[in-house]
């Protein structure tokens, strides 16, 4: 089916029966992206007196017990109340349903002994894609990164101190910020460093929240989201997306999501 909307006073064209779903499907009880090494993702048929959840076992349909971490399992969006004492919900926070996205691939380099997405990097994959794409938007809600090189084994990775993923620099924030960009999409477990003490800077410069501080301000980013753990297959262009950024309804900080593509005719 396709359809035309309007961004930016310009009229654009999609098919919606072309989606590119760029969320990690997540396998319970099966191989499934991991960070922290915390328990994994797990269903299991629920029981109740003579009632089970599984047909294989005698049950009259199937329904399960699932438990998992939306934010170390799977591709999950986070809202500012991931680092303050107030209980925000992403619920509140997410208001954009469909949003003008730019996707991007950034390469990665050393810095010590970690591997870093720096601002450079970042500016230079957003300048050469914004100059190569049609101009259909004026101005990209969503940035999405693709970090290289990239392949499947980030369907099924395991995230902790025997292999720190890359993170971005402070200053690759800053320039996300300074772009306008509300929503921030990438393949990989954290925006931060994954061990670094509890800071989350960059979470912190993200949502203009004063470093170490665990309360929002009159100047915080309240409806900005960062999503994290996607997977956007190579064959995927780089360019200017429809993105439908859709979320579990769950009253939590974060909830699993499945942030869909649309390309733009």
């Amino acid at each position: 089916m396709k359809t035309r909307f309007e961004i930016d006073g310009r009229v654009n064209n999609i098919d919606l029966s072309d989606p590119i779903d760029i969320s990690i499907p997540l396998q319970f009880n099966g191989p499934q992206p991991n960070a922290f090494g915390v328990k994994p993702a797990t269903s299991k048929a629920c029981e109740y007196g003579s009632l089970v959840g599984d047909t294989r076992l005698g049950g009259s349909v199937n329904f399960e017990q699932i438990t998992l971490i939306p934010h170390c399992s799977g591709t999950h969006t986070e809202c500012v109340g991931h680092i303050t004492n107030e209980r925000i919900s992403v619920t509140e926070c997410l208001l954009d349903i469909f949003m003008p996205a730019l996707l991007v691939s950034a390469g990665v380099s050393f810095e010590g002994d970690d591997l870093i997405v720096s601002a450079d990097s970042l500016s230079k994959a957003v300048t050469s894609t914004s100059d190569s794409a049609k101009g259909t938007f004026q101005d990209q809600s969503a940035l999405i990164v693709r970090t290289l090189p990239n392949d499947d084994h980030k369907l099924s990775q395991t995230y902790d101190t025997d292999y720190i993923p890359p993170y971005f620099t402070t200053e690759a924030i800053e320039f996300i910020v300074k772009k306008g960009f509300k929503h921030f999409l990438v393949d990989l477990p954290s925006i931060d460093r994954l061990f670094d003490d509890g800071k989350l800077l960059n979470h912190r410069k993200f949502w203009n929240v004063e470093p170490g501080s665990f309360e929002v301000n009159e100047n915080s980013r309240l409806n900005s989201t960062i999503t994290e753990l996607i997977y956007v297959p190579n064959e995927v262009a780089d360019g200017e997306y429809l993105l439908n950024l859709q979320i579990a309804p769950f009253i939590s900080d974060a909830a699993p999501s499945r942030p869909v593509l649309f390309a733009i005719t």
